[in-house]
């Protein structure tokens, strides 16, 4: 159904939101005050044509704005656009009936992303393509369906060859006619490749794919994160220290992102924090710095991380000694009496946050807790327990490195005063 509709602000998805005669309506690609023409079915919506734009309307700098489903925000001017991403994490403390001001966004975009992830599907019969031809890209916004690309703008530049790779990658298992994702990492030795999906492996395929490392001159090449090549050191570099994560490894998307978290992580734990405890600490980007002037134990469940971690930490010089163990924290997340050791405790924990190392901490006398997250609304909870259990929020930044896209970094320092018991009573049920 055409429907003309005004849209009176952004969603947390990036979309246009209007209010329409059942409800809300929600319009990719739409700006706040636009009047817009739209086909209508329920609370989706296509945009049709612009019949008033924003005067913070401005051109899309990338030829598949519109149609990929990598950015939702390309055609709002900066100021607005830094509004509405810092609004982000403003609402989600509001939801959760935190006050608290939320200071001014951080673009840590820098020189693009250094890991992305393509998805590969198999056309049979189509004109453009030969019988299971590979088609690599992303996928359009909340559709299933695939869109190519040969380039991505955001990318840093030394992912440039990301997609004919991941490609030449997906062609070479076309056999198997089965979606795959690619997850490409920039790494001191080049391209490092972790195929996912594929399953088990024939000996034909290994061998092809063999060539292909060769022939791509890639630095590493995994099979849902078993080697299938080794060639040139896939390294990554944590401050002075480099890192060989293993293959599919979590890393913050932008080296600038990395570098201006670990830095607000620095500023909230302190220089006079001589033990800290950073948890979910993947491979070490922030353990890795933290250990030039304190003892840190660095917690995480993932056992590969965690190795590259201590090796990383046995090689590297000028730092104090690194505790890296393995230890599922959401199955067993550190207890009062183990955390209490520690001056500050660092947690940086998947998008669906830590709700219960957050109620240990609250019941806990740690003086100082940084809190990193990918998502403001699990953010949000977790500061809630930790207020609710007589911590206060010193600084909240919120840090853009997935630029036009509704992905937000949020870090925040919370501090208990020095007279201020735990409220233990949140840990009882």
């Amino acid at each position: 159904m055409m429907r003309r509709l005004v849209i009176e602000r952004l969603g947390h998805r990036g979309e246009g939101v209007a209010r329409g005669e059942e409800g809300l309506v929600f319009v990719p690609f739409a700006l706040p005050g636009e009047t817009v023409l739209v086909e209508a079915e329920g609370e989706r919506a296509r945009l049709v044509d612009i019949l008033e734009p924003s005067p913070d309307r401005i051109e899309p700098f990338c030829l598949q704005y519109g149609i990929c489903g990598g950015c939702a925000v390309q055609t709002l001017a900066e100021p607005a656009y830094a509004r509405w991403k810092r609004g982000l994490a403003e609402t989600a403390l509001r939801n959760a009936g935190l006050d608290w001001p939320v200071e001014p966004l951080v673009d840590a975009h820098g020189a693009g992303r250094r890991r992305v992830t393509f998805h590969a599907r198999y056309e049979k019969g189509a004109a453009r393509h030969e019988k299971g031809a590979a088609r690599v890209g992303f996928m359009r916004a909340r559709s299933h369906d695939l869109v190519e690309i040969d380039a991505c703008p955001l990318l840093e530049q030394g992912l440039a060859g990301a997609p004919a790779a991941a490609r030449a990658l997906a062609q070479a298992l076309a056999g198997r006619s089965k979606p795959l994702d690619l997850a490409v990492t920039l790494t001191t030795g080049g391209l490092d490749i972790d195929i996912r999906g594929a399953g088990e492996l024939e000996e034909r395929e290994m061998l092809a794919l063999l060539e292909l490392a060769e022939n791509l001159d890639l630095a590493r090449l995994a099979n849902h994160g078993r080697l299938v090549t080794l060639r040139l050191p896939p390294g990554v570099m944590v401050a002075s220290t480099q890192v060989f994560p293993p293959p599919g490894a979590f890393l913050q998307a932008t080296a600038e992102g990395e570098a201006a978290i670990a830095g607000l992580v620095a500023r909230g734990v302190g220089e006079k924090a001589k033990r800290i405890a950073d948890l979910f600490c993947g491979v070490g980007a922030f353990a890795l710095r933290l250990a030039a002037s304190a003892q840190v134990t660095a917690i995480d469940a993932d056992v590969a991380a965690v190795e590259a971690l201590d090796r990383a930490a046995r090689t590297a010089r000028g730092l104090l000694p690194i505790s890296a163990q393995a230890r599922d924290l959401f199955r067993r997340p550190l207890d009062i009496q183990e955390l209490n050791r520690f001056d500050a405790v660092v947690f940086d924990p998947p998008r669906v946050g830590a709700m219960a190392q957050a109620e240990a901490l609250a019941a806990s006398t740690v003086r100082r807790v940084v809190a990193v997250s990918c998502d403001p609304q699990s953010f949000a909870r977790d500061a809630a327990i930790l207020s609710k259990g007589g911590y206060a929020s010193k600084f909240i930044t919120p840090i853009d490195q997935f630029r036009h896209s509704p992905h937000l970094e949020v870090v925040a320092l919370f501090e208990r005063a020095a007279e201020a018991a735990p409220r233990r009573r949140l840990l009882s049920r």
